[in-house]
């Protein structure tokens, strides 16, 4: 009697405000802000630092509304199972505060908004970019590989790699091979995060049937899994600097420091599989790491990083002549 007094209460809306806030949860807003931080620090590296700031509230807002369409179809998708789990069983969708019916309605109009305000303020390119990874995250992830293939998150990861696509492009209308560096950057870093997150709550992606890694295969061989990409993804990040040249000493410095940081973490996951606390250390630092790095390059490519850089060269270049030769 409870439960279903509970149900028939949760069902209804009482004012406007509940409204907007199933609205809102439905969109999953914690997961946009890491893709605007990687949209926004690839404008920044693509404009060398002096990026248009009406064209970045633009792209970001877009790119916003991409990411929650793109989100709002996951939950479309996924609700079966979201009302299976504990976890995730208040959402809007299988709590029956919104009804799927309007869910769609909400998600083509977020879409169609982006790929507007892209095509007219911005440039086709990136309009059609952003539309590319709500198909991506949509058909490739969620409805194929999420229920059927361990390698789910490695190949639909891909979606999550597509906004620093949609910045550079905004701002170049073009797409160079740093633009793809930052794409694989991202892609690389994609399973290290979400298979530490998957070990975390293991058992709700069992009791589901959602084959993720570590239901498939256990913790070991997938903390070894984290730590293969964890070593890939740290040259990845130095290809910025060499061969591509886009990037300078000030970035390179902090992708070495965060990227050894997380070295450390995924090699102390690879030493204790099972200890959850470590597992959870590393998705929480990986989201600090993507946040970093991508700060990391944008105050590289501003223009007085470079004047500071070049006069501290000078200063150097200038000591090391006057020291004596033996």
């Amino acid at each position: 009697m409870h439960e279903t007094t509970w149900n028939e209460a949760n069902r209804h809306h009482q004012n406007l405000w509940q409204v907007i806030q199933s609205y809102w949860q439905l969109t999953k807003p914690r997961i946009i802000i890491l893709l605007l931080v990687t949209t926004a620090g690839s404008m920044w590296i693509a404009s060398a630092g002096q990026v248009d700031p009406f064209l970045v509230i633009i792209t970001l807002l877009s790119g916003a509304l991409a990411s929650a369409s793109a989100n709002v179809i996951n939950c479309l998708y996924d609700r079966d199972i979201d009302y299976d789990m504990e976890r995730t069983r208040h959402r809007p969708l299988p709590s029956g505060r919104i009804q799927p019916r309007d869910g769609w309605v909400f998600a083509i109009l977020l879409a169609g908004l982006s790929f507007t305000l892209l095509t007219v303020f911005a440039n086709l390119l990136s309009a059609c970019l952003a539309m590319s990874g709500i198909l991506t995250y949509v058909v490739v992830y969620t409805h194929w590989l999420k229920r059927h293939s361990t390698q789910n998150i490695v190949i639909g990861g891909a979606a999550g790699a597509i906004p620093p696509l949609v910045g550079w492009a905004a701002v170049t209308g073009e797409l160079s091979w740093a633009a793809w560096a930052y794409f694989a950057i991202i892609f690389l870093w994609t399973p290290p995060h979400f298979w530490a997150l998957a070990l975390m709550i293991r058992e709700d992606y069992a009791k589901v049937g959602v084959p993720m890694l570590p239901v498939i295969v256990g913790e070991v061989p997938t903390a070894r899994q984290i730590w293969i990409y964890t070593l890939l993804l740290i040259p990845m990040t130095l290809v910025m600097v060499y061969p591509l040249h886009v990037m300078g000493a000030v970035y390179a410095a902090i992708a070495l420091f965060l990227g050894g940081v997380f070295i450390a973490k995924a090699w102390a996951l690879l030493q204790t599989p099972s200890d959850l606390t470590v597992a959870r250390s590393l998705f929480k630092y990986s989201i600090l790491y993507m946040m970093l790095l991508s700060a990391g390059m944008a105050i590289d490519s501003l223009p007085i990083t470079h004047t500071l850089v070049a006069i501290a060269t000078d200063n150097l270049t200038t000591v090391l002549s006057h020291l004596p030769i033996r």
